[in-house]
């Protein structure tokens, strides 16, 4: 009979595990629609001092590129990305329903309920499972988005030819994944503010209307998934300044910066910690909607799968 209860239990995480990470597909083809054109002007101005500003830099590039400019390495994230936040979901509910188990089985009420440091941690696993392929695809992308414009100039050819050449000079561990370590950093302390802003925002407006947290609706599921994207990159963005320098240094003499001790080091030589924050503004311009249309549409998928 527990047998059979515990192969019960398993088949129910097994199929709640899969409902998280269609969602979160849904999920990572949205926020990818909705915030590359964003993305490209970040990127922009945390690799080159080109720019005035976010502005500048946006009309620069419709200017001198034309509007397809800013989808420049979609192809790339649209897979990756919504693999990502496909990860991202399904490893924070894995973590979720584990935190749950272990409090179920250790309290004296035999409440499940997470604390809101389980909720980080919850979130900084997915962080971590999902830099696997993040690294990769982040790097693909920053190097897809930076490179000149115009076919004389252009290093790669897409997507594919980016991963080849970045293989072939420093292989796949020191070329194609390069910039890993600070990703790891930032993944972990990204998605832990993330999962838990939004869940901390979501279970206090459930407990203040006494509702079902199925039953918020969703223009605030919007709001606050909203919210939880600005937390996310005041969190992390130091990191991902370090990690965008990185993913587009030169190779072999031209290479700057062969740590991310000695990026983070230059950095604040250079620029101070004004350094560490360039770009800042344009990506929490583009965390609110981005992040918003991400947990909208998780969501309501998971709500109409369940």
């Amino acid at each position: 009979m527990a047998d059979a209860a515990q192969d019960l239990d398993a088949k129910d995480g097994a199929l709640s595990t899969a409902k998280d990470l269609f969602a979160g597909a849904a999920g990572g083809i949205a926020q990818v629609l909705i915030g590359q054109p964003f993305d490209i002007v970040k990127v922009r101005l945390q690799t080159t001092t080109a720019y005035s500003s976010a502005v500048n830099a946006a009309t620069t590039i419709y200017a001198r590129e034309g509007a397809l400019a800013f989808y420049k390495g979609t192809l790339t994230p649209l897979l990756g990305i919504g693999a990502c936040v496909s990860i991202q979901f399904g490893a924070f509910g894995w973590a979720r329903r584990t935190f749950e188990s272990a409090n179920q089985s250790s309290s004296p009420s035999g409440r499940p309920d997470l604390s809101y440091g389980q909720y980080f941690a919850a979130g900084a696993f997915a962080g971590v499972a999902n830099s696997v392929v993040s690294g990769p695809v982040e790097h693909v992308r920053i190097r897809l988005q930076t490179q000149p414009h115009g076919a004389a100039e252009r290093l790669y050819a897409g997507p594919a030819d980016c991963v080849r050449q970045l293989t072939a000079r420093a292989g796949v561990l020191r070329g194609l994944y390069r910039g890993e370590a600070v990703t790891l950093y930032r993944e972990a302390s990204a998605y832990g503010m993330w999962f838990l802003t939004f869940e901390y925002l979501m279970n206090a407006d459930a407990a203040r209307n006494r509702v079902r947290r199925d039953d918020v609706p969703a223009w605030k599921v919007a709001l606050y998934g909203g919210v939880a994207g600005e937390a996310l990159w005041l969190a992390s963005y130091p990191f991902d300044v370090v990690k965008s320098k990185m993913q587009t240094d030169g190779f072999g003499a031209q290479m700057r910066y062969p740590t991310m001790r000695d990026c983070f080091a230059q950095t604040w030589r250079a620029e101070g910690m004004r350094g560490f924050w360039k770009g800042i503004g344009p990506t929490l311009v583009r965390a609110m909607p981005v992040s918003a249309g991400t947990f909208a549409v998780v969501e309501a998928t998971a709500r109409a799968i369940s």
